[in-house]
């Protein structure tokens, strides 16, 4: 379990709230990324407690992570692992997900040279023993509100009744801004128009990567993206953290497609479903 308030334990436990400890800084931090397939946690933590630090290196405790969702895992941890990836079908992230750090003896625990308790347990810690699979610190909670990283959010839709083509897609400083010159062409009228509109969203896509090639890389055909600098252009600078984000290493003008289709969430697959849909359903 995740605990997300104070609990009551019958011998001092680290928390960031105990006043068991002298100094109870028990810090965790999460990064969450995810391509097609995988989500990938990255995460560090500081323990403010030299007891239990040793604790770990001596492998009289292990640190366990929990993640809890819409169902909970449980992850026993390394000392200097600091990195967990998950097949998408082991785990479902709900638009709530909480993480948690928990330190957990696996053997009977004598509290006798703890010197970081508070002075409360001074006279009496060498009486002290915590039993083996119990609970001694757990961090501050980590909390997602679901993936934020969407490719929609890179575009600009406009209506132009002087365009002389029916559509235009070109790349302003910020977004990828697709012009129309009939509103029907948005097909607002129909179920799901957004994911209708894909086809277009997959052509911006296309330029803007291409466009980002040129600007960041050494050679035009390729950029190693663990290598530069966030870019400075900010439609550059969007579409290096969605890379990132879904753990895309390396963009050339050969990988642009599987590129797109590592960030953009089975964008085509989405648009050939809706297609088929409204076909069976005469629309």
């Amino acid at each position: 379990m995740i605990y997300k308030k104070d609990a009551n334990f019958p011998y001092p436990v680290l928390t960031n709230t105990s006043n068991s400890y002298a100094s109870s800084q028990f810090i965790l931090d999460v990064e969450l990324h995810e391509n097609v397939h995988h989500y990938q946690f990255d995460f560090n933590y500081e323990i403010d407690s030299e007891f239990m630090n040793n604790l770990l290196k001596n492998r009289q405790a292990i640190p366990i992570l929990i993640i809890q969702s819409k169902d909970n895992k449980f992850f026993k941890l390394d000392l200097s692992q600091r990195s967990i990836k998950l097949l998408k079908s082991r785990i479902s992230i709900s638009s709530r997900t909480s993480i948690q750090l928990h330190i957990q003896s696996i053997e009977d625990i004598s509290f006798r040279r703890n010197e970081d308790l508070s002075i409360f347990y001074e006279k009496f810690k060498d009486e002290i023993v915590v039993p083996k699979h119990s609970i001694l610190g757990y961090s501050n909670v980590v909390m997602f509100e679901g993936s934020t990283t969407k490719p929609l959010e890179l575009f600009e839709k406009k209506l132009n009744p002087d365009l002389k083509s029916a559509i235009k897609i070109e790349l302003s400083h910020e977004t990828i801004v697709i012009q129309y010159r009939n509103e029907e062409f948005q097909f607002n009228n129909l179920p799901k128009s957004n994911t209708l509109n894909n086809p277009y969203v997959y052509t911006g896509m296309h330029m803007a990567l291409q466009r980002f090639i040129v600007n960041n890389g050494e050679d035009n055909e390729s950029v190693d993206l663990l290598e530069i600098d966030p870019p400075a252009n900010p439609l550059d600078l969007k579409l290096y953290h969605l890379m990132r984000k879904k753990m895309v290493e390396e963009l050339s003008i050969d990988t642009i497609d599987e590129v797109i289709y590592a960030i953009s969430d089975r964008m085509i697959e989405k648009y050939t479903s809706v297609v088929k849909g409204l076909i069976s359903s005469g629309n």
